[in-house]
């Protein structure tokens, strides 16, 4: 074969792969690279910041960690990595994102992002001092305490450059749904009601993120509450339809849909008035209806279970060292009765990853 025939195959092939590292075309005069990633919220993007507060809310125990790529318990309320791992490691910022209050991380760390979320937490502080973990307040000043050890060591102009070309990462309301709607008999306040007063406590954190420079802010709406495991055994008990069924209970997934759409309204909103900035709403609710619909598709066999003990009531203290789990958990869309798999978060990070590549 003439060698000369292969150079355009070649040539072909490190074009496609350079292109691929490339930004979007249509922003790379515009979007500088992301500095850094900052998550706040609840367990979905906490690295393990419980680990080091006097809670009850805590996963620094097995079987947490079996997939980690320590096979060690780490304080993430999974089996494994959390969307905000595989968004780090993505961006080629870093292998995992840590959690602030980890003894081990270093204020260069801080550079390029860490999780000040606490699990059990919300946007209602109501929710958070319900659970002994971190409000949303105290997450801020956290953030806070950041900021002034980054620009110890880097500087004020470093700092706000790193700032504002990170990624900032609010992932709650699950929590606050689940405490002070669902669990809450009776109520003065009706479902639609208390959306709009969690959606109001969103626009005043993403306005506090962007008084400090944040300029790319993203915001996860619901998931499907009524398909967590452990709503689902809740409302096999007391939905007198679902009654000894293993089902979804729709109305706190129409719920969601509500509010997943008032959100995008607010982020639309955000983004015109907060000249310069980028508000992005993530819908993690999609991706995971259809693993649920469609588990074949993603290699799934349980979607209505968790993998730890019984999969209908374990989660954090509960789900215990001794507590047997599934054989395969690669197999389950859950890990416990309320928290996705690691192959659960893979999906949906790819997802988002998919909503970001533009908005970046």
């Amino acid at each position: 074969m003439n060698p000369n025939h292969q150079k355009p195959i070649l040539l072909t092939l490190f074009t496609i792969l350079f292109l691929l590292q490339l930004p979007n075309p249509n922003n790379a005069s515009l979007s500088p690279p992301v500095t850094a990633v900052y998550a706040f919220g609840d367990s979905t993007v906490d690295s393990g910041n419980n680990n080091y507060i006097p809670t009850l809310f805590q996963s620094n125990h097995p079987p947490y960690g079996k997939s980690f790529p320590t096979k060690l318990p780490t304080g993430r309320l999974s089996d494994g990595k959390l969307p905000t791992d595989f968004l780090v490691s993505s961006l080629r910022l870093k292998p995992t994102l840590s959690a602030y209050l980890n003894p081990s991380v270093k204020t260069r760390d801080l550079l390029t992002g860490v999780s000040f979320a606490s699990a059990g937490g919300g946007l209602d502080d109501r929710t958070a001092m319900l659970s002994s973990t971190l409000t949303m307040d105290r997450q801020w000043r956290f953030f806070e305490e950041a900021l002034r050890k980054m620009k110890s060591v880097v500087g004020d102009s470093e700092t706000n450059r790193v700032i504002k070309n990170a990624l900032f990462v609010i992932s709650a309301g699950t929590n606050d749904m689940i405490y002070n709607v669902y669990d809450r008999v009776p109520r003065s306040f009706s479902v639609s009601e208390y959306q709009d007063y969690l959606l109001s406590k969103i626009e005043v954190f993403v306005q506090r993120l962007y008084h400090a420079g944040a300029r790319r802010i993203t915001i996860a709406g619901l998931p499907p509450i009524g398909c967590l495991p452990v709503q689902v055994t809740l409302g096999s008990i007391t939905t007198p339809r679902n009654f000894g069924h293993r089902i979804c209970t729709e109305r706190q997934n129409t719920d969601s849909r509500l509010y997943n759409q008032k959100l995008q309204k607010l982020t639309t909103r955000l983004s015109q008035k907060l000249g310069g900035s980028k508000v992005l709403y993530l819908d993690i609710y999609s991706p995971l209806i259809d693993m649920i619909k469609h588990p074949l598709k993603y290699g799934l066999e349980e979607t209505s279970r968790g993998c730890c003990g019984t999969g209908l009531l374990e989660a954090g203290p509960l789900c215990e060292p001794q507590s047997r789990t599934c054989e395969d958990v690669s197999k389950y869309l859950f890990f416990d009765s309320v928290h996705p798999s690691q192959k659960a978060y893979s999906v949906i990070a790819r997802s988002a990853l998919k909503n970001l590549l533009s908005f970046l």
